[in-house]
């Protein structure tokens, strides 16, 4: 199965690990300590991170260290991005249209 960066950043216990890892690498048994679940569940969220491209694991003797990837997030902000430009847009149409009630309100009074 062909994951995407989407799929990764849908899971909360995933971007909770982006988290970490965003601010230094960490090894399996590290991550697997913050969280309420079994360290084969948190194998699994990082297994779907590095299929997604957000981290890479690397080995350091018995250690399996995971490190952050983040450019792949940067197809989340372009997504983003495309619907914040359409909203700004349509906010600042209303906020026109707004002002000129107002001031046909005023003119009338």
């Amino acid at each position: 199965m062909r994951r995407d960066v989407f799929q990764a950043i849908a899971d909360p216990t995933r971007r909770q690990i982006i988290g970490m890892l965003a601010k230094q690498p960490l090894h399996l048994n590290a991550i697997a300590e913050h969280f309420d679940v079994s360290r084969q569940a948190v194998s699994l969220h990082v297994k779907i991170l590095m299929e997604c491209g957000l981290i890479m694991i690397t080995k350091q003797g018995r250690e399996r260290y995971c490190e952050a990837k983040l450019e792949k997030l940067g197809e989340v902000a372009g997504w983003i991005d495309q619907y914040k430009q359409f909203w700004t847009i349509q906010f600042q149409s209303l906020d026109k249209y707004l002002t000129k009630v107002q001031a046909t309100k005023k003119t009338k009074k």
